[in-house]
């Protein structure tokens, strides 16, 4: 692709600045981010993979935020991490063979589900419950398992991986984001490998917008910490919602 004007340059990193605030907060960023790619004129791979480079700074900054105000401990999610990795891994090689057309009819269903179950329950709060699963347990079924649904598909990953928490591991909904951004990150860099490895990537676009992403998700980390519940669950069913519209209309 024709280089891309100083003027759309400086409205993409805008765009990665909100992206990476809203991302922090309740997951989505690529909602806002990826359609601005596209925008610019980048061509459908080569902004999938620009929009994981520049994402994966905002997780990174969310993430390091996090652990170092003590709201993940980040030795119990080594297990996680690693089968999430395994997860994004396998799903960025399946989805090469096979269609996601059933995934965008059934994933708005899903994150219909879980806005209700973020809106109206009782349990989603700022203490923690008790967990129903080990992390071994929860490695798989929510590491591998939605690793494998953000290589393969994406949309609405952050919003499961937050469920995952809440409702296998009773953890409040600041620790859940916490944790979330840490397994985002994760599944991120996976893909990345492999699309930087394919000549994918644009790495003026990818690298200008990650820096604004860095910003944005440092304010967003801080919100959330300060506001904890109050803050995250209107943003999460707001996200759900927009990213169930959007895989709705899209046909």
């Amino acid at each position: 692709m024709e280089p891309i004007s100083y003027e759309v340059l400086s409205l993409l990193v805008a765009v990665a600045a909100l992206a990476g605030m809203v991302d922090a907060i309740a997951g989505g960023g690529g909602l806002i981010a990826l359609p601005a790619i596209l925008w610019a004129g980048v061509p459908p791979v080569q902004a999938l993979a620009t929009n994981k480079l520049q994402g994966s700074f905002g997780t990174l900054t969310a993430s390091w935020h996090f652990i170092h105000k003590g709201e993940i401990e980040l030795g119990r999610l080594k297990l996680p991490i690693a089968l999430t990795f395994v997860g994004s891994v396998s799903g960025t090689l399946t989805v090469q063979y096979l269609q996601s057309d059933l995934l965008a009819q059934v994933i708005p269903l899903l994150l219909i589900s879980f806005s209700l179950y973020f809106l109206l329950s009782p349990r989603i709060g700022n203490k923690d419950a008790q967990h129903r699963i080990s992390h071994a347990m929860f490695a798989l079924l929510g590491g591998f398992s939605i690793g494998f649904y953000d290589g393969f598909f994406g949309p609405g990953a952050g919003t499961f991986f937050a469920a995952a928490f809440v409702l296998l591991l009773g953890y409040n909904l600041r620790r859940a984001t916490a944790g979330t951004k840490i397994l985002n990150f994760t599944s991120n860099i996976a893909s990345l490998l492999f699309f930087a490895y394919g000549g994918h990537v644009i790495w003026t676009i990818g690298l200008s917008m990650g820096l604004a992403q860095v910003a944005g998700a440092w304010v967003g980390s801080h919100l959330v910490i300060r506001h904890g519940t109050q803050l995250i669950r209107p943003m999460l069913v707001t996200v759900s919602v927009l990213i169930s519209l959007k895989l709705l209309l899209s046909d």
